[in-house]
């Protein structure tokens, strides 16, 4: 097992395909992992090559920077770790200023999680969520400010509207400012709302994506069940009730995506997680999967999404059960209207090999 390095978005920095996830790293939300069973989590995915690891300053109190940090040291890898951290969300703020994406609280949380993850400097830096408040203009400056300080090397974008991303890197282009290199949000079979924006400006405008919950919270794991009454103990069920949109995914349409997942997988002869993890990975515009567990075994087996390829047909099964109704305006574009914008002729894009290929491996993170 193998894996290859990409270089993420437009930037320099390079990072394998498979990233692990460490919001698993405590037990301080009802589920997720105690200590060692999170460094031997750790250790495995470094051992298969691993070299890019998320987290937030919110993750489990903090737990998940300070263990993540430790586990770095241990192994003397802070020259090879590529560490992405968050901001914005304060679990315990007890005042407006100390959470948000104003210039004062990220100014704070980066002094914050630089402590909890023992080190000098954050490789990427990522707003983890939109407040509604804050205009980019501000988050872009202060992101600046901390490349140029030495604090971070590269910044991005978690969980926002594709307007504001777009806006976020205009400012940057216009003012000259350290620009988006990734973007951070939710994809998977259960969830491909990004396909019509994200994925075009990512590719475009140079930000590769990370997608986070790749499984859907589990439910593209095969743990779940639509004849159950009770789900069997895992993180949805834990939060079940939540407003949380994220893991509100027991609905007809996703249990249709999990049968013929299921299908799929035995045809291959490989686990419902690895054709899950395995088809995020390869979908266009995505640069890295964040992958996390509870279970060693869990891990084990989400790395071998690496090791085999979806032929065309089963891919397409998987792709026609996931696809989303065309919204508008892209149910507008796609009608006859079109002949009417090209005087009638088919009008392709570029021939093939007109962009030029930045990547040393043959790979452009975020294109594929």
């Amino acid at each position: 097992m193998s894996m290859e390095f990409y270089t993420l978005g437009n930037s320099g920095l390079k990072v394998t395909r498979l990233a692990l996830g460490t919001m698993t790293f405590g037990t301080e939300w009802g589920w997720g992992a105690d200590k060692e069973t999170a460094r031997a989590i750790f250790n495995t995915y470094v051992d298969a090559g691993g070299n890019f690891f998320d987290t937030a300053d919110a993750y489990t109190g903090g737990t998940s920077e300070a263990w993540l940090g430790e586990f770095i040291a241990e192994r003397g890898l802070r020259d090879d770790a590529v560490i992405a951290t968050k901001f914005t969300m304060n679990l315990t703020a007890q005042t407006p200023n100390a959470a948000g994406n104003g210039r004062k609280n990220i100014l704070r949380a980066v002094e914050g999680s630089l402590k909890r993850l023992n080190t000098d400097y954050i490789d990427l830096y990522l707003m983890h969520c939109w407040d509604r408040l804050t205009p980019p203009e501000e988050v872009m400056r202060t992101f600046d400010d901390l490349v140029r300080s030495g604090k971070v090397r590269h910044v991005g974008l978690s969980d926002v509207p594709a307007w504001y991303a777009s806006r976020a890197q205009a400012v940057a282009e216009h003012r000259g400012y350290e620009p988006i290199s990734a973007l951070q949000l939710e994809y998977s079979l259960a969830e491909r709302n990004i396909e019509n924006e994200f994925v075009p400006f990512g590719t475009r405008y140079g930000a590769g994506i990370m997608a986070w919950s790749p499984l859907a919270s589990g439910l593209l794991s095969g743990k779940y069940r639509p004849s159950s009454e009770r789900q069997t103990a895992g993180r949805l069920e834990t939060v079940r009730g939540t407003t949380n949109p994220g893991f509100q995914k027991f609905n007809e349409r996703n249990w249709a995506v999990v049968a013929e997942l299921e299908k799929v997988a035995t045809e291959l002869g490989c686990s419902m997680a690895q054709v899950a993890v395995n088809w995020a990975m390869t979908q266009p515009g995505l640069a890295s999967i964040i992958i996390g567990a509870t279970k060693l075994e869990q891990l084990r087996d989400n790395l071998g999404a690496l090791e085999f390829t979806i032929p065309n047909e089963l891919r397409r099964r998987l792709d026609e059960v996931s696809a989303l109704p065309a919204t508008f305006p892209y149910s507008f574009f796609g009608s006859e209207i079109q002949g009417s914008l090209t005087g009638g002729q088919t009008v392709g894009g570029k021939p093939a090999g007109y962009y030029p290929d930045l990547n040393i491996s043959g790979k452009f993170a975020g294109v594929s």
